[in-house]
């Protein structure tokens, strides 16, 4: 767990908590709601909520998005490379 609850991780995972929240809601609104009236609007919230929670709860796994990665450049690769390998 390297690095995690920094600024960058906070942002990388609200903004993938938000993301998965509304996904959630519309997916639960779109499965069963033909007019507005028809959303059961707490079972939607719920299941929003019950989203944002997994993906917090696998962003301690790690967030790509939030790491920083230095890839240093060597050139490209030689044949004199390849027979020191």
């Amino acid at each position: 767990m390297n690095g995690i609850f920094n600024r960058e991780w906070l942002y990388a995972c609200l903004v993938r908590c938000l993301r998965t929240f509304a996904e959630a809601m519309l997916a639960y609104i779109g499965t069963g709601a033909v007019v507005l009236g028809d959303v059961s609007w707490i079972a939607a919230l719920s299941a929003g909520a019950m989203g944002a929670v997994v993906a917090f709860l696998l962003a301690l796994a790690g967030l790509p998005e939030a790491q920083k990665r230095e890839i240093e450049y060597h050139g490209p690769i030689t044949e004199e490379d390849r027979e020191n390998e």
